[in-house]
């Protein structure tokens, strides 16, 4: 019998999530990096923001003073609200996810009725289709090319329309626990895009020959060359690192702004506030349950945990009625219909998500075959541990 999973004593975040540690106490390095924000002084943080916005501001106004990658969600809304209250002038621009909600196309909508210029880079969807495909047999994660898009893209704009700066939201590693190194970042750096661009140690160059697929195919997911880098002078901050952080509070911010919510909670979510404009994400946060053993509602409840909004007990039996349910339909798109723009069958699908189930982590019969239920759900090792 496998040894019993391990969870954080202060939230529920299982050891098996990458690269997250458990301290002495066993409280985990994400619940002590938050714990950490107690300490900042968020108004010395706020005017360091105001510096570099100010260093950064286009001289006559002649260009735009930074670029804002969005999305259209709650968090990218924020983004945009608050660079327009600094008086900052920001282009946006979205890399477009791999399959637009309705509701997704509607916030983008609104934020730019906000009062932006932006920009919307698709790109080849009959390429991205063949990426996605072979993203989610290879490194099982079906939105690889809308993580690599997401932060190339708007280099690439930056570099093109010589805009030196670019303002992202949140650093990922601070809320969700990381290498020390990069839970200290407030630059963002060609090394940090390629090291937490969600490769998944999949590069780039090694779709060229798969699938047809050729180099000039790629253009929109390569990084531009450090030359172009150094030349336009490209740097970044998170915007997390100069303003207190908080998803719950961005979402209601961006609501009272226009932003739309779903008429439900999300499909393996706690919530109905984010993660609204791709129908893939379903997939993609199954698969992540599937390899760790937690999902998008396990990050949730710890968020929240760690706001003192929601108790340990509450949490774990909400992420149990939620979590790692097989993705039937997301945002009232279903699986076949997913399936069938990748030219993917349902029996395909399903053995692709036995070959990524990491079986330590969920029962199995006597011949070590995963036990599902008649929605092809599986279960559980050692879930009462998380109490």
């Amino acid at each position: 019998m496998s040894a019993p999973l391990r969870y954080c004593r202060r939230c529920i975040m299982p050891e098996t999530k990458p690269d997250l540690h458990f301290d002495a106490e066993g409280v985990c390095s994400a619940c002590r990096a938050y714990e950490a924000r107690k300490g900042v002084d968020w108004s010395a943080r706020r005017q360091e923001l105001l510096q570099i916005l100010e260093k950064y501001r286009a001289a006559n106004r002649s260009n735009y003073d930074c670029i804002v990658p969005v999305s259209g969600g709650k968090d990218s809304t924020y983004q945009v609200l608050r660079m327009l209250e600094l008086g900052i002038n920001p282009l946006c621009v979205t890399a477009t996810t791999d399959k637009l909600s309705p509701i997704g196309r509607r916030n983008i909508e609104n934020l730019k009725n906000r009062g932006v210029d932006y920009i919307e880079v698709t790109p080849n969807p009959l390429i991205r289709h063949r990426i996605n495909r072979l993203a989610l047999r290879q490194v099982g994660d079906i939105s690889w090319p809308e993580h690599v898009a997401i932060f190339t893209i708007p280099v690439r704009i930056a570099v093109q329309l010589g805009v030196p700066l670019l303002v992202w939201g949140e650093n990922s590693q601070n809320e969700y626990g990381g290498p020390a190194a990069a839970a200290k970042d407030n630059v963002l750096t060609r090394r940090w895009l390629e090291e937490f661009g969600g490769l998944l140690g999949m590069r780039v160059s090694d779709l060229v020959g798969q699938e047809g697929i050729e180099q000039h195919h790629l253009l929109q997911y390569t990084y531009p060359s450090d030359a172009e880098l150094q030349r336009t002078g490209l740097t970044g901050l998170f915007l997390g690192y100069y303003l207190p952080w908080d998803g719950y509070q961005n979402a209601i911010y961006s609501q009272a702004h226009g932003f739309e919510t779903y008429h439900k909670t999300v499909e393996g979510s706690l919530v109905n506030y984010e993660n609204l404009d791709n129908c893939q994400t379903g997939i993609h946060d199954y698969f992540k349950f599937l390899k760790y053993g937690f999902g998008r509602a396990t990050d949730l409840a710890c968020m929240h945990i760690r706001r003192g909004r929601l108790p340990r007990e509450d949490a774990v039996r909400m992420v149990r009625l939620h979590d790692g349910k097989f993705p039937w339909s997301y945002l009232g798109c279903s699986l076949d219909e997913i399936l069938n723009e990748i030219e993917m069958t349902r029996d395909e699908f399903i053995a692709v998500c036995d070959r990524f189930t990491n079986k330590k982590l969920f029962v199995c019969d006597a011949r070590g075959n995963l036990l599902k239920d008649k929605d092809g759900n599986l279960t559980k090792r050692n879930y009462d541990n998380a109490e």
